[in-house]
């Protein structure tokens, strides 16, 4: 049965640090995150976030790395980087609110749990910025996808991942030819420009939030930082 056609149940409410809510709703067999309204994770719609992680993989040249992903909603970009790259790797995730790593060990524990409980991970209830602001050289990929796109909508401090500021310390916490992925549900050539401005080199992806999508599309950017000097990609 279509999600429309079914009554949500109020599961939970999540408290976001700073201000505002998060609502856990269940229609049926699905679950859906919500801010305002407006869905943000959905156990349904998830091609996009699982690109997130798998494409940025084939971005990068090494075979292991450190990646830090940025939210841990309902873990299907942590599901696929875990899938994606190999047991050598180590993964931080950062998530702001703590309701939703308790969501992660309770009702939605059969769609994320084993994801968080994997010895390559470390979960931090932090703010992504904050662990992006202190790293200097430090991953290999960065993979955000903490608010609707590239706007404060959930928190107006998210402007603070995506303005010019941001986009140099996400520069400057990746190593040489390492990716920073963004997911966004809309386009923003703005953005683009942004991210080119600071020095990186981007690729624009349209991904189909879920698999027999035809009219809902979402946007990926990966912006890689250049080699360093006398360093080459293979």
């Amino acid at each position: 049965m279509p999600k429309a056609a079914l009554l949500p149940e109020l599961i939970d409410v999540g408290d976001i640090p700073g201000g505002g809510q998060l609502h856990l709703f269940r229609y049926g067999d699905d679950y859906s995150i919500q801010f305002d309204g407006d869905e943000l994770m959905g156990s349904f719609n998830y091609c996009s976030e699982q690109a997130l992680a798998t494409m940025a993989r084939e971005r990068l040249p090494g075979n292991d790395g450190r990646i830090l992903i940025g939210g841990l909603g309902m873990g299907f970009t942590l599901g696929a980087a875990l899938a994606a790259w190999p047991s050598t790797s180590a993964f931080v995730v950062a998530e702001l609110v703590p309701k939703v790593v308790e969501w992660a060990k309770g009702p939605l524990a059969h769609i994320s749990g084993r994801h968080i409980d994997d010895p390559r991970v470390s979960l931090q209830l932090a703010d992504v910025h904050d662990i992006i602001s202190r790293a200097t050289d430090d991953f290999d990929a960065i993979l955000l996808d903490v608010d609707n796109g590239p706007d404060g909508f959930i928190q107006v401090e998210n402007d603070r991942l995506y303005c010019a500021w941001g986009l140099r310390a996400a520069y400057a916490a990746l190593r040489c030819n390492g990716v920073l992925a963004v997911w966004s549900a809309y386009s923003d050539p703005a953005f683009v420009d942004m991210m080119e401005a600071v020095g990186f080199i981007v690729e624009e992806a349209r991904i189909p939030a879920y698999a027999t999508s035809e009219d809902d599309w979402h946007n990926i950017w990966f912006a890689r930082k250049p080699s360093c000097e006398g360093q080459s990609l293979s």
